[in-house]
């Protein structure tokens, strides 16, 4: 028998679907996406498309061997090369350049709101322009080639570094920080000795996931004319030269598939090391 001033047991919580408000954001949530959906001209898959398909996945089974490497001009290495090697110096380019404005964004480490806001601000404006955009905009400026490719690679990846930076720092345990502070530390020494050796591990971190996406980035901006890889497969699609595209899509595979794994590793390492 229950005591009459017994608390009454608590009602259970109603299931997601019998709350009201999950059916408003489902609904919402249609509407979206069925006035997305029809402002998408649709007229049908047209039958070159499935040609062209066929023949891409014809060239993938048959690539051209010989390109892989030829004694004079342009081959799949020397442009699986010049891409790996734009998205190395572009991160490293935004890697260093990354490093101010993560300290400046970072709230807990700038009082200065002003100074903070407008970090935050200038990385924001940064990660809203295309990468494309951007490598047109650089091929313009000092010409086509890997320079503008380099560039397009460094300038584009310091908005997400560094505000994945930033919010690490914003993370940070400030204990040692006020400890050092306590002591008498200058502000240069409690940056030096309490910060940085908590932020290296996830800065190396972050820079090696952006490198990942920097070489599937640089692959496509020779579209354009940014150098790397793409220039030749998009003269290749445009000869419809299927076994070679099949063959620059294979390098490209591998390189990234290769980087991926690599990455991985350290990353692994890093945050084991952390831990």
């Amino acid at each position: 028998m229950n005591h009459p001033h017994s608390p009454a047991a608590p009602k259970p919580p109603r299931p997601f679907y019998a709350r009201p408000r999950t059916w408003i954001w489902l609904a919402a949530a249609v509407a979206v996406y069925s006035w997305a959906f029809s402002g998408i001209p649709f007229n049908g898959i047209k039958e070159t498309a499935w040609q062209i398909t066929k023949a891409i996945v014809a060239g993938l089974f048959n690539p051209d061997w010989n390109y892989v490497y030829l004694a004079e001009g342009e081959d799949l290495i020397r442009g699986l090369g010049e891409t790996l090697a734009i998205a190395l110096l572009g991160t490293a380019i935004s890697v260093v350049i990354t490093i101010p404005f993560a300290l400046w964004a970072a709230r807990n480490l700038v009082k200065l709101r002003l100074l903070s806001g407008a970090s935050a601000f200038t990385l924001s404006l940064i990660r809203t322009f295309p990468d494309i955009i951007m490598a047109i905009i650089f091929i313009k400026a000092v010409g086509p080639g890997a320079f503008a490719g380099v560039l397009t690679i460094g300038l584009n990846s310091v908005g997400m570094l560094g505000k994945l930076n930033a919010e690490a720092l914003e993370e940070l345990d400030m204990g040692p920080s006020e400890a050092l502070k306590a002591c008498g530390a200058s502000r240069l020494q409690t940056i030096w000795h309490a910060i940085v050796p908590q932020a290296i591990p996830f800065y190396l971190s972050f820079a090696l996931f952006r490198l990942e996406i920097n070489v599937r980035s640089a692959a496509i901006l020779g579209a354009v004319g940014a150098g790397g890889i793409g220039t030749p497969l998009i003269f290749a699609l445009e000869g419809r030269t299927w076994s070679r595209v099949g063959i620059i899509l294979l390098g490209i595979i591998v390189l990234v598939t290769a980087i991926d794994w690599i990455s991985g590793k350290l990353r692994k390492r890093l945050v084991e090391g952390r831990g």
